[in-house]
């Protein structure tokens, strides 16, 4: 309609109701509650790298479990092994450069050493629980890459985990 011809009228334009609602404001975010707002804490943190860090030890675990590795023998054929802090660990190397670097850094890299290939299952389920007292596996011992794998639940049979009272 025109009022004195100075105004147009605008045309009439058919919308749908979803025009309609895509005209809408976008509703505001809801407001976290104040605690939600602080900075993350030290133990918040300390808790997710613990976390991350469990799960990164339980992949290494998994790998060690399913690879051969190589367990020097003592002078009467058993498994070369140590004790340390009341623990008994079985000496294993991913590879024979490895021992031969533990060989040389304890002086003995002129004898021979015989060794083993043993599953790292079988050393953790079998060989672990035959071992009097508290015993894990030193994986690589003595280099930077070195391992333990310690006499807990979820590495060694609960019969012979520490943490469960298990003494082997």
């Amino acid at each position: 309609m025109f009022d004195d011809g100075d105004d147009v009228a605008e045309p009439l334009v058919r919308r749908s109701k979803i025009a309609d609602l895509a005209d809408w404001p976008a509703p505001e975010a809801p407001t976290a509650p104040r605690e939600a707002l602080e900075p993350v804490s030290a133990v918040t943190l300390e808790g997710s790298r613990t976390a991350a860090a469990r799960r990164e030890f339980a992949v290494l675990l998994g790998e060690f479990r399913r690879t051969a590795v190589l367990v020097p023998l003592d002078e009467v054929g058993d498994l070369w092994s140590a004790a340390q802090g009341g623990v008994r660990w079985i000496c294993a190397f991913s590879d024979e450069e490895a021992l031969a670097r533990f060989a040389q850094a304890r002086g003995d890299a002129e004898r021979e050493w015989t060794y083993q290939a043993v599953l790292g299952a079988r050393l953790l389920d079998v060989m672990v629980p035959m071992l009097p007292g508290p015993a894990g596996v030193a994986l690589d011992a003595g280099s930077e890459d070195g391992m333990l794998f310690p006499p807990v639940a979820g590495i060694v049979p609960d019969s012979v985990a520490v943490d469960l009272g298990g003494v082997g």
